[in-house]
């Protein structure tokens, strides 16, 4: 669920007692101040008081910033972690018993929550949002793991598509939930905290309805027999040979090409390009400054001049699921290069616009709409490409054997970015005031050009293909081991 900033900094400086003058100095948010704060409390009554030490004040107010921060970047700290973790849980318990396991983390971070306003309400929040973090690094690759081994293979790309879909889905309806006249007030908030118990308590219940992965039971654990079973419980009692056929060809596969360490990537020079490439796709995801939007909306809208900025925010993640379902389909029709770079131009557009629309603001009323829309427009170009393409890619830059360490490192990559954009923001955003997205303009300006001069179009090739794509863009002539089709590639397998 996402944290309501303002009443909830106003319940940190009630429970840590900040004294009046910070608080006057907070009322603001960072990015939201176009003017000079005031640095004086306002006279409490006709006895003159004496100001308080401006020293005290600066440093409660960097206290209070530091806490808001951490409580928004303890999540990504948690996924950063657990990002490793979520493969080997899934190989050692079975993709059914794993995801069970990482449900008691998502309820542990929610009573955590939930239970705040009880306690010390600043630790219990970074601590269970922690904890929630622990538990989506670990999901985010249990759950496409466990869509791409039982979806059919026709259906692989769109179904993981469509996983992520029903996440940008449950942010929108989170988004509706926290509106102050449902449960975003100042009575309710730990409430809305507490209710991500809700999809991991009903992931639980049907998850014991849900047959085991039969690619794990017959790869892994080589149970042809079960895998059968498994097989024709998600077919429908379809005849499944071709399926095992399928599947006897990809352990072959499997088992013929080495498995290859997190080092190795970077010191063996067949995977040392690819892997760089893959980081960097993922540092254009996060330090585009999509992120800055996403957790900081409501903010930027009410600089923009919205009496009501909330509703515009739940505009933003109305946006950003309609344009991830046009993404389902555009995905499997263009190309993925193709796609981030017209997503990565239009956001450095609109993130040129946004700033100049801030920037403005306070000499043309009317700038408030152009920042707006530019906003829009930026989540727009994000889902559209650099939202989801650098999952495809990164599993279709590497075979069986180098993925799940690709991926892994890959996963790691993202969550760190995330926690840093997460954490830095407010100090970025309070420094640059409204020039912030001209740097992130910058930014994403050089991650394009980067990607048009180092990153090959990967649709429909084979392993082969692509490596020598990365050999003629790093002027090496040395071929990879493994050429392997990537016939049975989708996109649920990039989780």
């Amino acid at each position: 669920m996402p944290l309501n900033r303002q009443i909830i900094i106003t319940h940190y400086r009630h429970v840590l007692d900040v004294p009046l003058a910070d608080r006057k100095a907070l009322s603001s948010d960072a990015i939201a101040s176009t003017e000079e704060m005031p640095r004086t409390p306002n006279l409490m009554n006709s006895t003159p008081t004496p100001p308080p030490d401006e020293e005290l004040v600066e440093e409660d107010s960097g206290l209070i910033t530091m806490l808001w921060s951490l409580s928004v970047s303890s999540f990504a700290i948690g996924g950063m972690i657990a990002s490793f973790f979520g493969g080997w849980l899934g190989d050692q318990l079975g993709r059914i018993k794993a995801m069970l396991i990482a449900n008691i983390l998502s309820l542990a971070g929610a009573l955590l929550m939930g239970f705040s306003k009880m306690g010390p309400s600043h630790i219990l929040i970074i601590s269970g949002r922690a904890v929630s973090g622990l538990y989506c690094g670990l999901i985010s690759g249990l759950v496409p793991m466990y869509i791409g081994e039982i979806a059919p293979t026709t259906l692989r790309g769109a179904i993981g598509a469509l996983h992520q879909l029903a996440i940008v889905t449950g942010i929108l309806i989170s988004q509706i939930v926290g509106l102050d006249f449902i449960l975003g007030n100042r009575e309710l908030w730990h409430i809305l905290l507490g209710l991500s118990a809700v999809p991991a308590v009903l992931q639980s219940l049907l998850l014991f309805f849900c047959p085991e992965s039969p690619r794990y039971l017959y790869i892994k654990l080589d149970e042809e027999n079960k895998a059968k079973k498994s097989l024709k419980r998600l077919r429908g009692g379809v005849d499944v040979t071709k399926d095992i056929a399928e599947m006897r060809k990809e352990r072959s596969e499997a088992s013929s090409e080495q498995k290859v360490s997190i080092i190795q990537l970077f010191t063996n020079s067949s995977y040392r390009q690819p892997i760089l490439v893959s980081l960097m796709l993922h540092m254009a995801q996060q330090f585009s400054g999509i992120n800055g939007i996403f957790y900081y909306s409501t903010s930027i809208f009410q600089t923009a001049g919205l009496s009501q900025p909330v509703y515009a925010t739940i505009g933003v993640g109305a946006i950003n699921t309609v344009f991830t379902a046009l993404s389902v389909f555009l995905v499997e029709k263009a190309g993925r290069r193709s796609l981030f770079l017209i997503g990565m131009s239009g956001m450095f557009v609109c993130a040129v616009f946004m700033s100049v629309g801030l920037v403005l603001l306070n000499k043309f009323a009317w700038m408030s709409y152009v920042s707006m829309v530019a906003i829009f427009l930026f989540v727009s170009f994000f889902e559209i490409g650099p939202g989801p393409i650098p999952w495809f890619m990164v599993a279709e830059f590497f075979s069986q054997g180098p993925r799940p360490a690709a991926l892994a490192i890959a996963a790691f990559s993202n969550w760190t970015c995330n926690f840093i954009v997460a954490l830095c923001f407010p100090y970025i955003a309070e420094f640059c005031g409204p020039y912030v997205f001209f740097l992130f303009a910058g930014v994403v300006l050089a991650f394009t050009l980067f990607t048009y001069f180092k990153v090959p179009e990967t649709k429909g090739k084979s392993f082969e293909e692509i490596a020598a794509e990365f050999r003629k863009r790093g002027g090496s002539a040395r071929p990879r081991k493994a050429a392997t089709e990537m016939k049975f590639l989708g996109a649920a397998e990039t989780a």
